[in-house]
């Protein structure tokens, strides 16, 4: 497979432009006094489909020629990959198949069919979701914009540290959500080449620690049905997302359900914002290993906002 360059960073960045929102950094003083860090939080979750998703979708999505412009994209997705592909197909009026799970969000379904995506659904687990993408696959004869083993995808992700380090200067760490690892990929292939003193982590549930536990191994260990608030975070790396983490990750920590709730809640009471709890599990884990962050300028990329208001997770 090939390995995105960052010159494939840098032509999605041109590409995708017209399509999506350079989003703000915010901070919190509270957050910063908590932690002993100083925070710079990358709020995704004001991206175009409410996700950073829609990066690498639009990157994928504008960069097709020819034949494939007809037949359109599809893929599998828990939900933002899902909705953001549907949005980037939708803004080139091309076909969007998608694959998700029964149990994914309502909402993430809802913002699927509202950008005029078509839905097709598979039981909540890795083997089923790629055995149901499969028919749809060879039914639709669509181009394959995988959810993060994609070049295409990981160039477009890697636009958002970009934008990052424009915004705050020179920090000492980024931390990111990592489930398949497009956002840490990315944020790699960027950061390798614009800043390559930056330590980069990865955070993950508990209950999902399938990167961590390949991080240890030296190999990809793949869970198939983890189950987890952090809906966004249960599927395994692939052979192009593992390249960047064995090579350019510092170290992946991982919370407890609990913690990336307390996380959440915290987020949306003291800084006003809404974002799901896939979002929180960085700041989670940096209140967790406060020696790691004190005195650091820490950026941390808050993914995505498509949360179900109807089931936020403390109402549980």
């Amino acid at each position: 497979m090939k390995i995105p360059t960052y010159d494939d960073m840098l032509a999605a960045r041109e590409r995708i432009a017209p399509y999506i929102h350079r989003t703000p950094v915010l901070t919190s003083s509270l957050l910063n006094d908590l932690t002993g860090a100083e925070l710079f939080f990358k709020c995704e979750n004001f991206q175009k489909a409410g996700a950073f998703k829609v990066r690498g979708a639009c990157n994928a999505v504008f960069g097709l020629t020819g034949d494939m412009l007809e037949k359109g994209v599809a893929t599998h997705s828990s939900g933002n990959h899902a909705l953001s592909l549907s949005y980037a197909a939708g803004r080139r009026g091309i076909p969007c198949h998608v694959v998700m799970p029964r149990t994914a969000p309502q909402a993430k379904k809802d913002a699927v069919i509202g950008y005029g995506g078509t839905i097709t659904e598979c039981e909540p687990s890795t083997s089923s979701r790629e055995e149901v993408f499969a028919e749809v696959h060879a039914r639709t004869g669509a181009d394959f914009v995988h959810p993060y083993n994609d070049p295409r995808v990981v160039a477009g992700q890697g636009t958002c540290s970009a934008e990052l380090i424009e915004q705050v200067g020179d920090l000492d760490a980024v931390v990111a959500p990592i489930g398949g690892g497009g956002m840490i990929s990315g944020t790699c292939l960027t950061l390798s080449h614009d800043a390559p003193d930056i330590r980069i982590y990865a955070a993950e549930p508990e209950q999902a620690d399938d990167a961590a536990r390949s991080f240890r191994a030296g190999h990809i260990i793949a869970d198939d049905a983890p189950e987890t608030v952090a809906d966004g975070l249960k599927v395994p790396l692939k052979e192009l997302t593992w390249h960047f983490v064995k090579n350019h990750v510092t170290d992946i920590f991982t919370a407890s359900e609990q913690e990336i709730i307390d996380a959440m809640r915290l987020i949306w009471k003291r800084m006003k914002i809404v974002m799901e709890p896939s979002s929180a599990v960085p700041l989670a884990t940096i209140l967790k290993n406060p020696e790691v962050f004190a005195g650091k300028r820490v950026g941390v990329i808050i993914t995505g906002g498509n949360v179900d208001l109807d089931a936020l997770p403390w109402m549980e």
